[in-house]
């Protein structure tokens, strides 16, 4: 819309009738992003100039069309690119890029001199987000692509552009760059201001612009498709690139700089605040880099060695040992990982004999056909699936992408889990008030008992899919007996086929304490132990502060996990989707509490079918983790019953 709008010689405006808020300038990408504008509210727009008639003619054509947001009928394709080693532990000297640009040796010129440098930062950081989203479309996916043409409208925008040249132009000794940063906080700090979650998260791509502009305007270089000092062939400050093998140490990870970094040349990202949903801890998962996360703001001078193992939440500064310690963990991890690999095929059955299904968390085609050796998929991600949609998927749509999902994993059953949002997982297509405790608030299944349209529709997908190949359903944060008959209801007014299989997630202590009456008349339940961890520990997980507490093999939460699978009723199977499933070591504790399924980060599914093959559950002695002091010395004590 701000594209189509800034093509004709007409002053377009955007008023939000719904809040009325406005009118602003449409051809403004930051002025239009203030409105607020959600899906179902109304908004005016007006024009006058010499092309004014056209101008609404051609946004009237647009609403029309859905804002081309509509997508093609086709399902998402699987794209491969440059992967990292897919295990979660790396060592190297730190390459950081946590701070913002220096610019105290910039030396400013006159005002001609500064307009002519802001222009050409621009030309450059446009060249350089140009270049990387047609990278990215090509090795990661479109839906990650697009994130760069929203940061290529912002660059383009009237009225940044406006405030920088002017303030250079007016401002007392106003420098280009100081004139850049400006204008770039001014909107990051408007979008942090909005209402809904998923745009107040877009402040984190404005800093990215930002700084990739003042980059260029301080001679920091880097290459079209990279993010600071990391791209393949590319240099840093003083010309010289990163050594190999380095680790990436970030505040925060956006988008560009995970898809930009060379994955042969960065053993691994650190990244200081908490959190593992954002864009780029997503894009660089899927990418194969180790990355771990909430590090905090721990001292780490550039060129330091570093090292961290993030199975274990270990971060490290200078090891007394010279790093020989975790470069031994990388070597017996890739050594571990080449060989369950080439045995991913093969069930993980016990040496007791005991079979557990080792499936995938996925949030796309891509994560099915990654997931090597992979029972299926325990939990197909659907507010992952479409979350960079702008616009709610049809029914059409969701049977076509879990047919997808479906054939990527060889017609092997897929659990579905429902929309579920709320917290730290909002939907750009469902608008959603702003909450003071938004993980106590409406999330999974509480938003939809008062807006159940967009779940009626997803489970009319799902039922459609289920008489054509193995699908399980599952409902997200059930607390109440009562929203399991709701949802029951749901499902039955549209007609559950006898092939589908229902479960409810387990991720708040009152399910688990009351599982018995709760799972009653269910095929399943699954439990989700990031939610599970933060409700019993009271530490919100995106909190650098508290998020060392949330640790999934907390006493207090394997006890959770110990009462789910002793009350479950007969009958009804016990899986475990949170990230807990995807420790090797914490898989045996889990297997050997009596949980028969667990769902995997796909690059983790052969390592953790591999480490149960070769395990005794007869000893181990499971229940000892229950009355353990801390999770430290549960996992101490894993480590070694697994020497």
């Amino acid at each position: 819309m701000v594209g189509l709008a800034q093509r004709f010689d007409a002053r377009v405006t955007l008023t939000n009738l719904t809040t009325g808020k406005g009118p602003v300038e449409a051809g403004s990408l930051s002025m239009v992003a203030t409105l607020n504008a959600q899906q179902g509210h109304r908004l005016r727009v007006g024009a006058s100039g010499p092309e004014a008639a056209e101008a609404l003619a051609a946004l009237g054509a647009l609403a029309d069309r859905g804002f081309d947001d509509l997508p093609a009928s086709a399902p998402p394709t699987a794209v491969v690119g440059k992967s990292g080693s897919g295990l979660d532990v790396a060592v190297g000297a730190a390459i950081l890029a946590d701070q913002e640009v220096d610019l105290s040796n910039y030396q400013a010129g006159d005002v001609d001199a500064e307009r002519q440098r802001a222009h050409d930062a621009r030309a450059v950081a446009e060249a350089q987000l140009t270049a990387l989203r047609d990278e990215t479309a090509r090795t990661v996916g479109v839906a990650e692509a697009s994130i760069f043409d929203a940061q290529l409208a912002l660059l383009g925008d009237v009225l940044v552009l406006d405030a920088v040249f002017r303030a250079i132009t007016q401002g007392a000794d106003k420098s280009a760059p100081e004139a850049w940063k400006a204008a770039l906080d001014a909107v990051a700090a408007s979008f942090e201001a909005l209402d809904d979650p998923y745009q107040r998260e877009r402040a984190q791509d404005v800093r990215s612009v930002r700084d990739r502009v003042l980059r260029a305007l301080v001679g920091r270089d880097e290459t079209a498709a990279a993010g600071p000092e990391l791209a393949a062939g590319g240099s840093g400050a003083g010309g010289s690139g990163p050594a190999v093998g380095g680790v990436l140490v970030v505040r925060e990870l956006d988008a560009a700089t995970a898809a930009g970094v060379d994955a042969e040349r960065i053993a691994g990202i650190a990244v200081r605040a908490a959190g593992t949903t954002g864009h780029g801890v997503i894009v660089a998962r899927s990418r194969g880099i180790p990355v771990i996360t909430g590090i905090g703001d721990v001292e780490v001078p550039t060129g330091a060695l570093v090292g961290f193992d993030a199975r274990a939440h270990e971060f490290v500064v200078e090891p007394a040992d010279g790093g020989e310690r975790l470069r031994a963990v990388v070597r017996e991890r890739a050594g571990e990982r080449e060989a369950a690999l080439a045995e991913a095929e093969r069930p993980a059955v016990t040496v007791d004999g005991r079979t557990i299904a080792v499936l995938a968390n996925v949030g796309s085609v891509q994560d099915a056909l990654d997931a090597r050796g992979a029972d299926g998929s325990g939990l197909v991600r659907t507010e992952v699936l479409f979350g960079e949609r702008r616009v709610a998927p049809t029914v059409e749509e969701q049977v076509e992408a879990f047919r997808a999902i479906a054939a990527a994993l060889g017609g092997k059953p897929i659990t579905i889990r429902t929309w579920d949002i709320g917290g730290d997982k909002p939907l750009a297509f469902l608008a959603q008030e702003r909450e003071a405790n938004p993980f106590l608030g409406e999330r999974g299944i509480r938003v939809f008992r008062r807006r159940p349209e967009l779940l009626r529709d997803q489970l009319t997908a799902i039922c459609r899919v289920a008489v054509e190949t193995p699908v399980h359903v599952m409902f997200p944060m059930v607390t109440t007996a009562e929203e399991v008959a709701w949802a029951l209801e749901e499902l039955a007014a549209i007609g559950r086929p006898a092939e589908l299989k229902v479960g409810i997630m387990v991720e708040v202590p009152a399910a688990a304490l009351r599982i018995s009456t709760l799972a009653a008349g269910l095929d399943f339940v699954s439990i989700g132990t990031n939610d599970l961890t933060q409700y019993t520990t009271a530490s919100d997980r995106g909190n650098s502060a508290v998020a060392g507490l949330a640790d999934g093999l907390d006493p207090a939460v394997l006890q959770l996990i110990d009462c789910v699978v002793r009350e479950v009723p007969p009958g009804v199977e016990v899986a475990v989707c949170g990230d807990l499933a995807s420790d090797p070591d914490a898989a045996v504790l889990l297997a050997g509490l009596g949980v028969h399924e667990l769902s995997a980060v796909g690059p983790q599914v052969p390592t953790v079918k591999a480490r149960l093959r070769r395990t005794d559950l007869t000893q181990v002695a499971a229940s000892k983790a229950l009355t353990m002091p801390s999770a430290a010395a549960v996992r101490q004590w894993l480590q070694e019953i697994q020497a």
